[in-house]
């Protein structure tokens, strides 16, 4: 299967976007307009009208919520595809939406997942979202299962999605979880140094980051007053100060490298994971360093490695209709998945 991936990569064509869209700092934000969303309502909205909320019980009283979005009766569905969205987004975020509409009109199940204290889900576990957190997640997965049991299950994530995406084809093989294709979008591998390239990179990502990590503090503060008090939290002027400060205050680390290295993935890991992977990471990425991804290739358990030189963090919009070259891609890698399995 991994080799089928592996050929199907190596015929998509090159992401080669014209001028501006080379813009990194264009292309992510092109990522996140809400027209993109609007398009697809106007164009198909039959992922989005046969989407169902849903309660997930994950274990150790922890729920999660999700939206699943089955193919019609009757459409034999190509696989099932878990959609986890990045830090601070959520089920409706602009660029898990579209991929979701994509991968649904291509004929696969998706569930499009919202990590802990996202998508106004505060209220709904009392302990805090870290990104160290696995348990949740793998007990998720568990019983998104118990949902639809459609197979082969794909799990695909965008950013900080997507190290849990990949983290999900580490781990989940120990409890019985083996998706047949693991896919990182912009995956944040090196949370170290994505801190690092946000702290002192572009500015307006400093602010933007800290901003959202604030409303969420306030809203989990909101859902939990006599639990939390974050307040100490709001002076820090970098995420790295932010980060130290929560993962030594309401994290079982105690330690900032810790907590960093407990999320940490390395090339290495990924080569030898024991199910396949592919990452899709753009060498122009303003907060995901490309050096992070030094020696990665397609070896070992790495079907695929997709690095083009343009598309910014979460981008690769292909063109002013803003289609996107990743969707495409996935695609491609997921059909290749299913055709590998069936021979």
């Amino acid at each position: 299967m991994s080799g089928a991936v592996t050929q199907a990569a190596a015929r998509l064509p090159d992401f080669a976007p014209g001028w501006p869209l080379r813009n990194p700092h264009l292309q992510s934000t092109l990522a996140s307009m809400s027209p993109r969303r609007l398009l697809w309502r106007l164009h198909d909205r039959s992922m989005e009208d046969a989407a169902h909320p849903h309660l997930l019980e994950c274990g150790g009283g922890d729920r999660l919520l999700g939206f699943h979005s089955p193919q019609p009766a009757g459409h034999a569905p190509r696989g099932l595809v878990v959609l986890i969205h990045g830090w601070e987004g959520c089920h409706d975020s602009v660029y898990l939406y579209s991929m979701a509409c994509h991968l649904y009109a291509a004929g696969y199940n998706v569930f499009r997942l919202d990590l802990r204290d996202h998508g106004g889900t505060h209220a709904l576990n009392r302990e805090p979202f870290h990104s160290a957190r696995m348990s949740d997640v793998l007990g998720g997965i568990r019983a998104i299962l118990c949902l639809d049991a459609t197979r082969p299950l794909f799990c695909v994530g965008f950013s900080l999605g997507g190290s849990f995406a990949l983290r999900i084809a580490l781990q989940g093989a120990a409890q019985g979880l083996r998706p047949e294709l693991a896919i990182g979008i912009s995956p944040a591998i090196n949370p170290a140094a994505t801190l690092n390239a946000i702290d002192h990179g572009n500015p307006l990502y400093l602010r933007y980051f800290l901003k959202k990590w604030r409303k969420t503090l306030e809203n989990k503060n909101n859902a939990w007053p006599e639990h939390f008090d974050f307040s100490a939290a709001f002076r820090f002027g970098t995420l790295t100060e932010a980060t130290r400060h929560f993962a030594e205050t309401l994290t079982e680390h105690r330690d900032l490298r810790r907590y960093l290295d407990a999320y940490t993935l390395t090339p290495a890991m990924l080569k030898d994971a024991p199910v396949p992977v592919a990452v899709i990471t753009a060498q122009d990425d303003p907060v995901i360093p490309f050096a992070d991804f030094a020696g990665l290739r397609a070896i070992g358990s790495v079907a695929a490695f997709l690095a083009p030189r343009h598309g910014g963090h979460c981008g690769y919009i292909a063109n002013w209709r803003l289609q996107s070259w990743a969707e495409r891609a996935v695609t491609a890698l997921l059909d290749a998945a299913c055709a590998g399995e069936n021979r």
